[in-house]
Formats: C-alpha cells, structure tokens, sequence
C-alpha cells in the first residue's frame, strides 16, 4: 500500500549553513513545546533558524534563538518572536546529546523544521563538530569542482 501524501507534510525552514560551518555527526528528531500563534505562524512558513541552537539545561532539551514571526491576527495573545522553545526528545536521547555536548567542540545545531505526515512541527537536530576555515575552503573547492564536472558531462 502506498503511502498518501499529506498537504501539511512540508518543509518550514532549513539551516543551509550547518552542513557547510560543522561536521554533522549524527542527527536526530525532536518535537517542540508551541503555542498555538505560532504553530499558525509556522503555516505561513515566517520562521528562520539559521542563527539558533540547541541546549541541554537543567535535564531538559531547548531551542535558542530561533525566530518565529509573530501573527497580526493574534494580537496581545501572540507570542514574543525569539523566545527559548522546549524540545521532546526521550530521556536515553537527552542523556546521549548531554554526553556529546560534554565532550570537546561538540554542539547541536537545529538542521530543518518542518511538519510530519500527521501535521505536527518537528524539529531535525544533528550533533555536530566545528569546521576550521581550511575544512570550510576544502568543503567549497569540493562543491565548485562537482559543479564544472556536471557542466563538462552537460556540454560534452
């Protein structure tokens, strides 16, 4: 049986700049704690998490920094733009992100939100390492290189 796709499975906002600034080690899926304005918000795809990251703080998973626009609809019920958002993740998951942001240059970076087959905002984390400005260099030579390959095989 082949799965029916869903109008509310979509991407919301995308961290371009991660996979180019670290080395993503591993990744995972996370829920977020929101209100309803900003779920509605998210809708209309006003969000940007590129400057945003992920902290383990007092045994619990937050999201910082990221930017959800408010709504003009919702009025002094709305919410406040950049404000620090809980994330779900399972008790084995928070213990596993808390050992490797322990460990040295590891931090988790927000790589993509979007809503689920079941219309819910989840949130994809990876766990990653810094890059050094000569990993970043050779990151860009590697993509400029596969861009002229695919245009010699075009033209030729």
């Amino acid at each position: 049986m082949q799965k029916k796709h869903d109008p509310n499975s979509k991407l919301i906002a995308e961290n371009r700049r991660a996979r180019f600034d670290y080395f993503i080690e591993s990744d995972l899926e996370a829920g977020i704690m929101l209100t309803g304005s900003e779920v509605k918000s998210l809708r209309t795809g006003q969000s940007n998490i590129a400057e945003s990251y992920a902290s383990v703080e007092g045994g619990e998973l937050w999201l910082i920094n990221a930017h959800i626009a408010s709504l003009q609809q919702a009025g002094v019920f709305g919410h406040e733009e950049r404000r620090r958002r809980k994330l779900l993740v399972s008790k084995r998951e928070l213990a596993r992100l808390w050992q490797a942001v322990g460990r040295e240059g590891m931090t988790i970076v927000p790589l993509r939100m979007y809503f689920n087959d079941r219309g819910i905002v989840k949130l994809a984390l990876g766990i990653a390492k810094g890059k050094k400005a000569a990993d970043k260099r050779d990151t860009e030579a590697k993509r400029d290189w596969n861009r002229q390959k695919q245009r010699l095989l075009k033209q030729g």
